[in-house]
């Protein structure tokens, strides 16, 4: 009985530290009417579009059909 009370403890601990270093996002489940995408890595290449910042990677521009633009910044 003792022994089983000793592995519960270092179980809750590991669990909590792992629970603790996931992070999750949610992502919207709309599609904004993007035209296309550019990326600083890329340059001013015109890229695939995604539907919104939370599919596009990181440090990206939307670019929107009607000429309007999102920056997608890091978290």
């Amino acid at each position: 009985m003792a022994n089983s009370k000793l592995l519960v403890l270092p179980l809750l601990i590991l669990y909590g530290i792992i629970a603790a270093s996931v992070r999750a996002e949610a992502c919207p489940l709309y599609c904004l009417d993007v035209e296309y995408m550019t990326c600083e890595s890329s340059g001013e290449e015109k890229l695939s579009p995604r539907c919104n910042c939370c599919l596009a990677p990181k440090n990206c521009t939307l670019h929107l059909s009607d000429g309007t633009s999102i920056f997608c910044k890091p978290n």
